[in-house]
């Protein structure tokens, strides 16, 4: 009989991009749920899904060329026994406040392309913040093997390095996932699931609205606001000698940035002359503006709001920007680093990147946020040895929620296995070895045996002629 090796897809559909992932697993598993690796990824031609709410059509028939190419991945037999997915993440969840209506056709149109194909459709939906920050979560944590390891005997133990927390800052909002023991103010925010036989209760928040994305509206408008919103703005955030036309009405109004309520602010077609001068101080100050501190506080100090702070020393900060300033400067302090990187000019960044001016422009303003999220936001020890690491992936893995979702669904795929395949438990090895040794020195003693019955033998025939 053959076994099939399954497999699972998950579309994580976010604000800039839209990501397949094809993971697959063996027939067997570890406490019921399964050892998952990434097959495969495609990354969707054009934006994010959110930006087809205009013409929701071209929103499912953009999956179509990473849907075919799974279709070839993945055996034809297997095709109506894989789960397929697609979760819409925080920008979704910004258009359903502002225009509910148009954010339902979204992942119906989705719905309709991704039911054409031959997988086991598992829904196409807004994935809840509470559900992105725990799956973000599990894939962090799975990654390091902080859930189960691969030991030298040969097989899956369960890991005894507890588990980190993860912050998660993404294009439209920022989310905070870390283990509890004991209930939370929030209970709301609470999620228990049970992995490889052992149930976790995680705390996870969002913060929406301080995701990249949506802090660069945030920032611009602030700048164009601070300068009485003449016609000529200096952005301290972008480096010297870069410049950009800024139409008002693609920084406000916004779920973020407020209604349009005044008469007094400019029309949605105005434009604005805006040009970097590579100001650190100034990039910080404009910054820290932008922060409501009753959203946040000290892990250890207090809960505003209701927000459960942790009481755990290790975390991973998820994030793509701050590759740049690693790579531009050799400084282990964030905060210099962010200071040297801020104070460089477009012609110096174009040197050392080859990136597209408006990205480049950008990390600036995206490393100084999450340097004053991680310092006055949440008041994270930068300066405690390994209490803090930031990183774009995990490994070489995307650290998203997709992977950790697929984990946690295998919880109810049944398995398929022959039982010559279950592994051995570990407390039947000793017993298995004593054996060994038991049977080796029994064959040696018999082998011993007959060799000298043999010569003595031999010696009787001597003796007797």
């Amino acid at each position: 009989m053959r076994f099939l090796t399954p497999y699972g897809i998950v579309l994580d559909a976010g604000l800039s991009r839209t990501t397949l992932f094809i993971y697959q697993w063996s027939a067997s598993k570890e406490n019921n749920t399964a050892v998952i690796s990434e097959h495969r990824s495609c990354a969707v031609q054009g934006p994010g899904i959110s930006n087809h709410f205009g013409s929701p059509g071209e929103a499912g028939n953009s999956l179509k060329p990473c849907l075919d190419q799974a279709m070839k991945e993945i055996p034809e037999e297997q095709h109506d026994q894989t789960p397929i997915y697609l979760g819409a993440t925080a920008d979704m969840r910004l258009l359903n406040l502002t225009s509910p209506t148009v954010s339902n056709t979204l992942p119906a149109a989705v719905t309709s392309t991704l039911k054409s194909y031959p997988f086991d459709f598992q829904g196409a939906e807004i994935l809840s913040s509470q559900n992105e920050g725990v799956f973000g979560w599990v894939t962090v944590n799975y990654f390091l093997e902080n859930f189960i390891k691969y030991g030298w005997i040969g097989r899956w133990s369960r890991s005894k390095r507890g588990t980190v927390g993860v912050m998660t800052i993404g294009g439209a909002s920022t989310q905070i996932t870390f283990k509890i023991k004991e209930r939370s103010t929030d209970p709301e925010n609470e999620v228990t699931l049970r992995l490889y036989g052992q149930a976790h209760r995680v705390y996870t928040h969002q913060f929406l609205c301080y995701g990249t994305d949506q802090l660069r509206k945030r920032l611009l408008l602030k700048a164009i606001q601070d300068h009485d919103y003449v016609k000529s703005v200096s952005n301290p955030c972008w480096p010297l000698s870069y410049f950009r036309k800024v139409r008002f009405g693609s920084v406000h109004p916004g779920p973020c940035t407020g209604s349009n309520a005044s008469l007094n602010i400019p029309t949605s077609e105005d434009v604005f002359h805006v040009k970097g001068s590579s100001n650190s101080s100034a990039c910080r100050k404009l910054m820290g503006s932008l922060f409501d501190s009753s959203l946040f506080c000290g892990f250890s100090q207090c809960s505003p709001n209701g927000v459960f702070q942790p009481n755990i020393t290790r975390f991973q900060v998820i994030s793509e920007a701050l590759d740049l300033v690693k790579k531009m400067t050799p400084s282990t302090d964030l905060g210099q680093a962010v200071d040297v990187f801020c104070g460089l000019s477009m012609e110096e960044l174009s040197k050392r990147f080859q990136m597209r001016p408006d990205s480049l422009a950008d990390q600036c303003s995206v490393s100084m946020f999450i340097y004053h999220l991680s310092t006055r936001g949440f008041l994270f020890d930068l300066d405690s040895s390994g209490q803090i690491t930031f990183q774009e992936k995990v490994g070489n893995i995307s650290a998203g929620w997709a992977l950790g979702y697929m984990l946690n669904l295998t919880n109810t795929i049944p398995e398929d296995k022959p039982s010559s395949l279950k592994g051995i438990e570990y407390g039947i090895w000793p017993l298995l070895f004593i054996l060994f040794v038991l049977m080796l020195t029994g064959s040696f003693t018999r082998i011993a045996y007959r060799v000298m019955a043999k010569d003595n033998g031999q010696d009787g025939i001597v003796e007797e002629l």
